[in-house]
C-alpha cells in the first residue's frame, strides 16, 4: 500500500482540539469524568450511541486521498469516510473484500477482475459503480493531479475499464508482485463529484463524500474534524455515533486535555508513557496499550546540497548520532535501531548490516577526506568556498524530533559544521519538501505489511515524488524494477536485502528506529482489540450507563 509521511515519533492514527459535550458539537466544557467502578466493572452487549474524541496530532493539507500524501488524512479517511475495494484484515493481514464483492486473477498475473457490491452508494445518494473506479485511476495518472507519490505505483497498469456498472478490470503491462493489493486499494472517490473543475482544488478536499461507515460533518480550521455515523451505510453500522478529530500540535497540551478526558484516544510521547501517566487517577481511567507497526524513523539528508552530495559526509553525520543515547534516554527503550528501509520484523529486512556506530573520531576522517577543512579559522569547516552550514528543518508538534535535532547540533557544533533548527506547520513542511526546499529533515515512514522502496528510492521519483531527498544510483533502480516482477518472495527478498546494502553504503537517511506506537484509550470503550497491525476504533462501543455525549 501507500507510504505515508509522520512526524518523528508520532502515533499510527491522529486527532482534533476542542472540547464538546452532550448535546452541543461546538462546546468549550468537558464532561463530569467517571467513577473507577464505571470504567472498571461495567460491561454489556454492545449497544449505539457515544462519540469517541480522537487526538490528531497535526493537521492534514487535504482530505483528498489521492492527493494527499501524510498519515493525517488517511487516518482521519480510510475505513471512515472512504473506502477500496479490498483491504487487509485486521487479524490474518490476508485481503478480504470491502466495496469489491469478488474478484479475479488471470494465470499470467496481468488482469485483475473485481465485481463490485451492487447496494452501494456515495453518502450524498448517488450510487458507486466501477465509473468511479476508472475515473478515479484516470485521475491518479492525470499528470496536471498533485498525485505523483501514487501514480509511481500505477504506472505499469496498460487500461483499466468498466465492463460494466459492476465489474471493473485492471490489465498490466507487466506482472507486479503488489499488483492486487494495489489495484484493490487505490484511494476510490465520486466522479460526480470531482469531474468538473480543478480537481487539486475541488471543494470535496474539504468536505469529503465517501461510501464509508463515518461521513463527514465539519471541518473547523486549526480546531477539529468532525464525522459523523452513516445511516444509510451499506454494510455493519458502527455503534459510535461520531469520531471528532481534535487537533492539537503540542504533545504536552494534549497530553493535559487528555488528563482532563476532553480526548478519549491519544498517542503518547515516550517520556509521557513512561513517566507522566503512572498516576492512580489516570491509571483508572486509561488503559495504555502499545505496539509495532511497520514505520521507521529517519534524517533525510538533500543529496542536492553541497555539503551532503558526498557519501563520505553522509556517513560522518550518521556517526555524529548517537543512536543508542537517543533510544535510552530520549525514547526510553520503545523501539530498536534500524539500518534499512524494511520493517525490521519483516524477512525483507537485512538483518546483517550493522548500524554505523557514533564515533566523532571517524566522523572527523571522514569529513578530513571528503576535503571539509576548517580553512580560515573561524571554527567552520569549508570546501571550495562553501561554508558547512545548513538548516534542519523539523514539523511543528515534534517533541521528539526537536530533542534529537538540539543533540545533533551540540555534536556538530564541536565536529565544526554550523547547524540552525527551524520548526514549521505540517502543512508548510510537506510543501517544503515537495519543493526540495530542505537541506536536511528529521521524519517518519509508515508502510505497509508488504513494500515496495519504488516510491521512495526509485529515481524516477527524485524530481517531483516521495524521493525528496534525491536518491539516484543505477543498481538499486535495477534491482527495484526486478523485485517489483518477481513472485517468488525468498528470490525477491534476495534483492532487497542487496539492496538494502546500497542504501547503507549511501546514507542518504541516518536511519533511526522503528518506533512502538503508544496510546491511551478511555477505560469506557470497549472491544478495544490490539491487533498487528494496531487498533481499529470502528468496532469499538461503549456501555450505556457510561455514554458521554449525545446528537
Amino acid at each position: 500500500m501507500r507510504l505515508f509521511l509522520s512526524l518523528i515519533l508520532s502515533v499510527v492514527f491522529v486527532s482534533t482540539l476542542i472540547s464538546c459535550k452532550s448535546g452541543d458539537g461546538d462546546s468549550t466544557k468537558a464532561p463530569d469524568s467517571k467513577t473507577a467502578e464505571q470504567t472498571t466493572k461495567a460491561t454489556s452487549e454492545p449497544v449505539d450511541g457515544d462519540w469517541l474524541i480522537y487526538h490528531l496530532s497535526a493537521e492534514p493539507a487535504t482530505l483528498n486521498p489521492i492527493t494527499a500524501s501524510d498519515a493525517y488524512e488517511n487516518t482521519v479517511n480510510s475505513g471512515n469516510v472512504y473506502e477500496t475495494l479490498i483491504e487487509r484484515n485486521n487479524e490474518t493481514l490476508e485481503l478480504d473484500p470491502v466495496l469489491a464483492e469478488s474478484w479475479e486473477i488471470s494465470e499470467d498475473k496481468l488482469t485483475y477482475t473485481f465485481k463490485l457490491r451492487q447496494n452501494v452508494k456515495w453518502q450524498d445518494g448517488e450510487p458507486f459503480t466501477s465509473k468511479d473506479v476508472v475515473f478515479s485511476y484516470q485521475t491518479i495518472m492525470n499528470p496536471k493531479v498533485d498525485s505523483p507519490q501514487l501514480r509511481a505505483y500505477y504506472q505499469e497498469i496498460r487500461d483499466v475499464v468498466a465492463i460494466d456498472d459492476h465489474t471493473v478490470r485492471f490489465t498490466y503491462a507487466r506482472p507486479y508482485f503488489l499488483a492486487l493489493e494495489f489495484c484493490g486499494g487505490m484511494p476510490i472517490v465520486p466522479k460526480h463529484v470531482f469531474e468538473e473543475g480543478d480537481f487539486n482544488t475541488n471543494p470535496a478536499g474539504r468536505d469529503p463524500v465517501g461510501t464509508g461507515p463515518y461521513k463527514f460533518l465539519r471541518w473547523t480550521t486549526g480546531r477539529e474534524i468532525v464525522l459523523e455515523k452513516n445511516t444509510d451505510y451499506w454494510g455493519e453500522q458502527p455503534r459510535l455515533n461520531r469520531i471528532v478529530f481534535r487537533i492539537i500540535t503540542d504533545s504536552s497540551v494534549s497530553l493535559q486535555v487528555l488528563k482532563r478526558e476532553e480526548l478519549d484516544v491519544s498517542g503518547l510521547t515516550p517520556i509521557q508513557w513512561a513517566r507522566q501517566t503512572s498516576s492512580k487517577s489516570f491509571e483508572e481511567n486509561f488503559d495504555k496499550l502499545s505496539y509495532f507497526r511497520p514505520n521507521y524513523s529517519f534524517i533525510g539528508w538533500n543529496l542536492t546540497k553541497p555539503y551532503f552530495s558526498d557519501k563520505l559526509v553522509r556517513r560522518a553525520m550518521t556517526h555524529l548520532v548517537d543512536r543508542e543515547l537517543i533510544l535510552q534516554k530520549i525514547l526510553f527503550d520503545l523501539g530498536a535501531v534500524v539500518t534499512n528501509p524494511f520493517y525490521i520484523n519483516s524477512p525483507e529486512y537485512n538483518k546483517s548490516i550493522t548500524p554505523y556506530p557514533y564515533d566523532p573520531k571517524k566522523a572527523s576522517e571522514l569529513l578530513q577526506q571528503a576535503g571539509w577543512t576548517d580553512t580560515n579559522g573561524n571554527g567552520i569547516r569549508d570546501k571550495d568556498g562553501v561554508e558547512f552550514k545548513f538548516e534542519f528543518l523539523i514539523p511543528a508538534g515534534s517533541e521528539t524530533g526537536e530533542k534529537i535535532a538540539t543533540i545533533l547540533k551540540e555534536e556538530l557544533d564541536k565536529t565544526g559544521i554550523s547547524m540552525d533548527i527551524r520548526k514549521i506547520e505540517w502543512a508548510v513542511f510537506t510543501t517544503r519538501l515537495n519543493e526540495r526546499k530542505f537541506d536536511a529533515v528529521t521524519l517518519a515512514w509508515s508502510m505497509g505489511v508488504e513494500s515496495d522502496p519504488y516510491q521512495i528510492w526509485s529515481s524516477t521519483q527524485a524530481e517531483k515524488g516521495s524521493n525528496f531527498v534525491g536518491f539516484v544510483n543505477e543498481e538499486a533502480d535495477r534491482l527495484i524494477e526486478a523485485a517489483r516482477k518477481e513472485f517468488d518472495r525468498d528470490k525477491r527478498i534476495e534483492m532487497y536485502r542487496r539492496f538494502a546494502e546500497i542504501v547503507h553504503e549511501e546514507q542518504p537517511y541516518t536511519f533511526m528506529f522503528c518506533n512502538k506506537s503508544t496510546v491511551a484509550v478511555n477505560k469506557r470503550f470497549e472491544n478495544v482489540l490490539v491487533y498487528p497491525l494496531g487498533i481499529d476504533p470502528t468496532e469499538w462501543h461503549v456501555p450505556l450507563p457510561l455514554q458521554l455525549y449525545s446528537e
